[in-house]
């Protein structure tokens, strides 16, 4: 098994913000959150992120692919 380029880190860290972000935001919508309420709630998610579990998660994949599951 490679070693995961930096770069393909990055990347799957970075999906896995965005996705955290927009369940957050998505759940204080369905909350009926205000847009303010809504982008904090987005922010904190990213905050709450375990990030160790997001590289886990890379180091784990054959293919080095992000789980489009998560």
């Amino acid at each position: 098994m490679s070693e995961a380029r930096p770069i393909d880190e990055a990347e799957r860290i970075r999906a896995a913000c965005i996705e955290a972000a927009l369940a957050g935001y998505e759940e204080a919508a369905i909350a009926g959150l205000c847009g303010e309420g809504a982008l904090e709630m987005a922010i904190s998610s990213i905050r709450r992120l375990d990030l160790a579990e997001v590289i886990a998660d890379g180091q784990a994949s054959p293919d080095g692919e992000a789980d489009p599951a998560r």
